[in-house]
């Protein structure tokens, strides 16, 4: 992937767009911020620093070769819809946690099976969906340490998964191939489970590390 690459982090006003944005604008990525309200947008890229920029959802759709979508479920629908005549062809990066409050501690996955799936069903067959970031502290990843955890990324289009993972990678964390998108649905539920996690323990942000020695897969 291309450090011409643009990258649009739609929600990137909230707590997880707003980090991952950050993370990928300080490994030199270009990144644009995109928000419902375009002047949100461009006050937390200004605050956030390393030429970040911001606007609307749809121009920044329209704008990017890799589009990440990191709004709560309750607004997945809308968001989707209002950029699907502008990713055609692109990699869009489907964060969404389907948490329905105020019982967040519980597993509730949509009819569709997962967010990710409720995601290609409103984008179409054109566009590449992988989804990933399901399981990070975003409070951790805001901040410039280890947050030791690993990414699991999802999508049937092997190399749309692969340039995603190197995303992940600029992030500072490491990604791993799990799967087609349909496995999606294991790290959304999980998010509910480090939530139960994080207060039955008092855990500060309970993330997933797999364990042994990874070897590489052949592109």
């Amino acid at each position: 992937m291309s450090n011409k690459t643009v990258i649009a982090v739609l929600g990137g006003t909230g707590a997880l767009g707003s980090a991952i944005a950050r993370r990928l604008a300080k490994a030199g990525r270009t990144v644009i911020i995109g928000s419902r309200k375009p002047e949100s947008a461009a006050e937390t890229a200004e605050q956030l620093g390393f030429g970040l920029t911001g606007t609307d959802l749809e121009s920044a759709a329209k704008a990017a070769d890799i589009i990440i979508v990191t709004v709560p479920f309750a607004a997945q629908e809308a968001t989707l819809t209002a950029i699907a005549p502008h990713v055609a062809g692109k990699i869009v990066v489907d964060t969404t946690v389907p948490l329905v409050p105020p019982r967040v501690m519980r597993v509730q996955m949509p009819a569709e099976g997962s967010a990710a799936a409720r995601a290609a069903g409103f984008l179409g067959e054109d566009v590449r969906v992988v989804s990933a970031f399901h399981n990070v502290a975003a409070h951790k990843l805001i901040q410039d340490i280890d947050v030791g955890c690993d990414v699991l990324v999802f999508g049937d289009d092997k190399a749309a998964r692969g340039e995603v993972i190197g995303l992940v990678g600029d992030c500072g964390l490491r990604g791993i191939h799990a799967g087609a998108l349909v496995n999606s649905a294991a790290a959304e539920a999980m998010t509910s489970i480090l939530i139960f996690i994080n207060k039955t323990y008092k855990v500060d942000g309970a993330g997933i590390q797999v364990t042994g020695t990874l070897i590489e897969p052949e592109a």
